[in-house]
């Protein structure tokens, strides 16, 4: 009987304590903001590589921009640690396919064939972020198309390379996650970029640091040590690697690194600043804030049986120092909204 008394009494509170809250069912969202359960809600989860770093927070600004314009929707953002963890995302995944009242997933996988394995047969529809997922339960791709823009960043990084005097163009690659679609996909178009400008890509040299910027302090220590003469271009899979390797060099005390034209990839507040300061060379910006709200906007679009487009590219930009304050202004202004 005592028992049955405690128990009761647990119900209890636990009743007042909902309707304390509003009686909503509210509940808190993977990136730590909170959607109310609105009734009748159409329900999206969101589930990127990771949420650590501004490209991933400005998708997410995106995502919740898109919500706050619409009543109807109700958006869950999640994300692991960082972009190794892949039993944390497919972890994730395998919750929201599990889970009946979602009415729609986008997921920016880390492996790409892994998530196609865990999407077979999802009658929900499912939309490919950042990286593309080959498989027919994808109704929608919303990214940049990385080999063209990593193509075209190569390209004026040739032509800086040109301007700065170097007579044999060669080009180092700072990769992201060996295996990682994106990443396959930009070292392509770096590969491209290059060779077909009169420049040689070092396919034998590419250094693979995790997408982390202390890793790739250390690969490019090892091609200091490797091309102590130095070497044109330096490019990196996104922008923590390419700020870490040009202060790097900057803090070897060789010159003859100073004219190497750095390239990141993705236009964040910290490469703008460091292009601004004169280190980092240019970036090619992705526009992950757009990309976010995108996604949201294909997904409801379809659930409200609208017919979307199979690929939805942001846009790109390649930032130099005649643009990199703007740009600046332009993300903080972003995040600013979701601060």
């Amino acid at each position: 009987m005592k028992k049955r008394v405690i128990s009761l009494a647990a119900a209890a509170l636990l009743l007042l304590s909902l309707c304390a809250c509003g009686g909503d069912g509210s509940s808190s969202t993977g990136d730590g903001a909170s959607s109310g359960d609105k009734d009748g809600a159409l329900k999206i989860n969101v589930i990127l590589k990771t949420t650590a770093s501004e490209h991933w927070q400005l998708i997410m600004a995106g995502c919740r921009k898109f919500e706050s314009e619409h009543p109807d929707v109700v958006i869950d953002i999640t994300g692991p640690a960082n972009e190794t963890s892949y039993d944390d995302q497919q972890n994730m995944i395998e919750t929201s396919l599990n889970n009946s009242e979602v009415d729609a997933i986008i997921i920016a996988p880390l492996q790409s064939e892994t998530a196609a394995t865990l999407i077979a047969g999802e009658t929900r529809p499912v939309f490919a972020l950042d990286t593309n997922i080959d498989a027919p339960e994808i109704v929608s791709f919303i990214g940049t198309g990385n080999e063209a823009a990593a193509k075209l960043g190569a390209s004026e990084a040739v032509k800086a390379a040109k301007a700065a005097g170097w007579e044999t163009i060669q080009c180092i690659e700072i990769a992201g996650v060996k295996g990682d679609a994106t990443n396959t996909a930009r070292m392509n178009g770096y590969t491209a970029g290059i060779n077909e400008n009169g420049g040689t890509f070092l396919t034998d040299e590419i250094q693979y640091a995790n997408a982390v910027a202390d890793q790739a302090v250390t690969c490019m220590e090892a091609i200091i040590q490797t091309h102590p003469e130095g070497i044109a271009i330096v490019c990196a899979n996104n922008d923590d690697m390419a700020v870490g390797a040009v202060r790097a060099a900057s803090s070897s005390g060789n010159p003859n690194f100073d004219n190497t034209i750095f390239l990141g990839f993705d236009g964040s507040t910290g490469a703008c600043q460091a292009i601004l300061d004169g280190l980092l060379t240019m970036s090619v910006a992705q526009q992950p804030y757009e990309m976010g709200y995108l996604a949201c906007q294909t997904a409801y679009e379809k659930l409200q049986g609208k017919e979307v487009e199979a690929v939805i590219d942001p846009g790109i930009e390649v930032i130099s120092p005649e643009n990199a304050q703007a740009r600046i202004d332009t993300v903080n202004g972003y995040l600013a909204g979701v601060n």
